[in-house]
């Protein structure tokens, strides 16, 4: 199988996973915050933090240039520090695909954690369990059905990530070329044949990913 084809499904598959891994270690932690506290301001934060749902993805790869570029609020201070370049990296695309993919884990998380009965809680604090004890025993076991489903709907996003990762990681073939920039590049260069592969593969993947998302979020008496 070409490189042409074989590289961008693996490094596709490669981001996503570990941009959906960041994401839902972010995205249930702060959904359990919200769902277990009360403080001022707390649905404006929740507005923000769902905004890469609704920006447009240039404006969240400008965002990203602007705190990870070189001369960026983080970025300089990686690099001059640790050396480290995010700019032009398959690093810099998973970053650009879990910031994306977050908001899909984040919502799906507080409201499946909003759904679990607070008597089945409440229980668990009078017999003495810690509340991370009632987090970890109690309330993601029942929200687990919904955070999967909200997990699994991330990756099928970080896999399509286009835009954030075109200005963040670019779009260098055998570097930072995922799937949805291969497809991009084969059919600038007229390449009909790569693109309509490329295109059948993430469709089908896409397809399987939001059947299965589906079938978890059907209430367990209608599956």
């Amino acid at each position: 199988m070409e490189t042409s084809f074989l590289f961008p499904v693996l490094l596709s598959l490669r981001v996503a996973t570990l941009a959906t891994l960041a994401a839902l270690g972010f995205g249930v932690g702060l959904g359990w915050i919200f769902h277990r506290y009360h403080f001022p301001g707390k649905e404006l934060l929740d507005s923000v933090l769902s905004l890469p749902m609704v920006l447009p993805p240039t404006v969240l790869g400008y965002y990203l240039i602007v705190v990870l570029g070189r001369n960026g609020l983080l970025g300089r201070w990686l690099e001059d520090t640790l050396g480290i370049t995010l700019i032009f990296t398959w690093q810099g695309a998973v970053i650009a695909a879990s910031v994306v993919s977050f908001p899909l884990i984040f919502k799906s998380a507080r409201a499946a954690l909003d759904a679990v009965g607070r008597k089945y809680e409440n229980a668990a604090r009078i017999m003495g369990y810690p509340e991370w004890r009632v987090f970890i025993a109690v309330s993601l076991p029942l929200a687990g059905r919904g955070i999967l489903a909200g997990t699994m709907l991330a990756f099928a996003r970080a896999m399509g990530e286009f835009g954030a990762t075109l200005m963040i990681a670019g779009n260098l073939p055998g570097r930072t070329q995922t799937l949805s920039l291969a497809v991009y590049s084969a059919m600038q260069a007229g390449n009909d044949d790569l693109a309509a592969r490329l295109v059948l593969l993430i469709s089908i993947l896409c397809t399987l990913i939001l059947w299965i998302s589906g079938r978890l979020l059907t209430p367990r008496w209608q599956a």
